[in-house]
């Protein structure tokens, strides 16, 4: 669905000169507009072409052969040869014109047609970098959206496929794409989508995760609530569970919506292992996010107030390695969080090759020099170290970087009451992710509220005839997946 202009019509005029020099004002005379003369059958026009965005060789193809080799062939096999179409409103040309296309003038018509010859400079299909795996498909999106609604639909070769496309942003009017299967989608999640998107007011749109900002519900919650993905399958299997993805011309990132906390844990591994290998590495996944946020907060409360829960046999080395460090426990980790942070953007920025030296080199040397002059203590290292690790097993990126923000309250409330400020920061932020949605969906359902028939692709995995009927937590219209085992059984008998 488009959204309608607000500029006038402004139809074509009768004589070339008036038409381009409209067109020359319109684009205030910018020296990338390129103006060319052409002659044939006794007709006389100009073509317009922005040379920054239009491949040269298209245009000797599209536009020059065809009136070079013309033998005598009317006007109009002329301007089917060039796949010409034609065009009455000069604001609407103008739009096609930036965008890569040309425009040809005829002397006395009161129409114009317009040639594709954008020029198209997309890289290769490659895995993204960012989420890996060890087996399945290895194809990843691009910044084209035409090449990656191809790479949905050569895995979904159904007509219930829908596309909507948009243009949003005054000014970069970017091309926006929701996909969904019509016959699992919930209507009322694809009318809110669509409510929200329209309801974009902006100049500046270029990205998806532009879009995030501005249709998302809680913009100031620590957790995403849309899921970002570069890889098909995994858009494709969020499609067959009635969910709905979101892809922008220009980026290869597709967002997921509705999400829920849990399916940031999930990964295609998950599927392309054996359920029982699948269940073990997502409950480590899991795992890493209580390790993440609460494992430095634990060890400050330990060390400040609660010495009695440390095992006798490692009371003595603790307390020998933490006696002569001048700092209190919140400032040792404060110190070592901001410095992991520090070495991780450093590392990031960086070229390849110096930024993995930087942050191999410069953890080893720092944590060695800390330790050895007396401002942490080795169990510190220890601990912030296993945190760091912990923070990295999650498959996304943006849950990852909220788990970073999340263990310093955490640590602050440890390091002021011991156990009960973790355990009111965790009920703080339990209430919080209760409390949530994800487009009208329930952020951290199955576990709130409680849904025990979908803690079968939860915590676990379990095998793939086991996972029917689908979700609930999407509303999706057709709720068998596939016939369970047994009744497959029956169905071979």
């Amino acid at each position: 669905m488009l959204k309608k202009s607000s500029i006038t019509l402004q139809p074509v005029f009768p004589t070339v000169e008036e038409n381009i020099q409209y067109m020359k004002n319109a684009t205030f005379h910018t020296d990338d507009l390129v103006r060319q003369t052409v002659s044939f059958l006794g007709n006389t026009g100009e073509f317009l072409f922005m040379y920054t965005m239009c491949d040269q060789r298209k245009i000797r193809k599209e536009i020059l052969d065809p009136i070079s080799n013309n033998k005598n062939e009317s006007l109009q096999d002329i301007l089917i040869l060039m796949r010409a179409n034609k065009h009455d409103d000069l604001e609407k040309v103008i739009d096609l014109l930036v965008k890569g296309n040309a425009v040809l003038f005829i002397e006395g018509q009161e129409e114009c047609f317009v040639i594709e010859v954008k020029s198209e400079h997309v890289r290769s299909i490659t895995e993204p970098s960012n989420e890996k795996v060890v087996e399945g498909s290895h194809e990843g999106f691009v910044e084209s959206v035409s090449i990656n609604l191809q790479l949905i639909r050569k895995h979904i070769e159904n007509r219930n496929l829908v596309v909507k496309r948009y243009k949003l942003g005054n000014e970069t009017k970017i091309e926006t794409t929701i996909v969904y299967l019509q016959n699992l989608a919930n209507p009322k999640l694809i009318e809110e989508i669509d409510r929200r998107i329209l309801g974009i007011h902006a100049d500046n749109i270029t990205s998806s995760e532009f879009i995030e900002e501005y249709i998302e519900d809680k913009s100031f919650s620590p957790f995403p609530q849309l899921l970002h993905t570069e890889r098909p399958d995994r858009v494709i299997g969020n499609l067959l569970e009635g969910r709905v993805a979101l892809l922008a011309e220009g980026s290869p990132t597709a967002l997921i919506m509705p999400a829920t906390f849990f399916a940031f844990y999930q990964s295609p591994d998950d599927y392309s292992f054996r359920s029982v290998q699948g269940s073990f590495i997502r409950l480590i996944r899991v795992l890493s996010f209580v390790i993440a946020i609460g494992l430095p907060a634990y060890y400050i409360a330990v060390v400040s107030f609660h010495f009695e829960v440390i095992p006798q046999d490692l009371l003595l080395p603790i307390k020998g390695s933490i006696e002569h460090i001048p700092f209190l426990p919140i400032f040792e980790a404060l110190f070592m969080e901001l410095t992991i942070e520090l070495l991780r953007e450093a590392g990031i920025r960086l070229p390849g090759p110096v930024g993995q030296t930087i942050g191999i080199v410069g953890g080893l040397v720092i944590g060695d020099s800390v330790v050895k002059i007396g401002l942490v203590s080795n169990a510190m290292v220890i601990v912030v170290a296993l945190t760091a690790i912990a923070s990295f097993v999650v498959p996304s990126h943006e849950m990852s970087a909220s788990v970073r923000i999340l263990r310093f309250p955490f640590m602050i409330a440890a390091a002021l009451f011991g156990f009960i400020g973790i355990v009111f920061v965790s009920m703080v932020i339990l209430i919080h992710l209760c409390k949530l949605e994800s487009f009208g969906s329930p952020y951290f359902a199955p576990a709130a509220p409680l849904r025990w028939k979908d803690f079968k692709d939860t915590f676990i995995r379990l095998p793939q005839w086991k996972l029917t009927p689908r979700s609930d937590q999407t509303a999706p219209q057709k709720a068998m997946d596939q016939p369970s085992g047994k009744e497959q059984q029956k169905d071979d008998e």
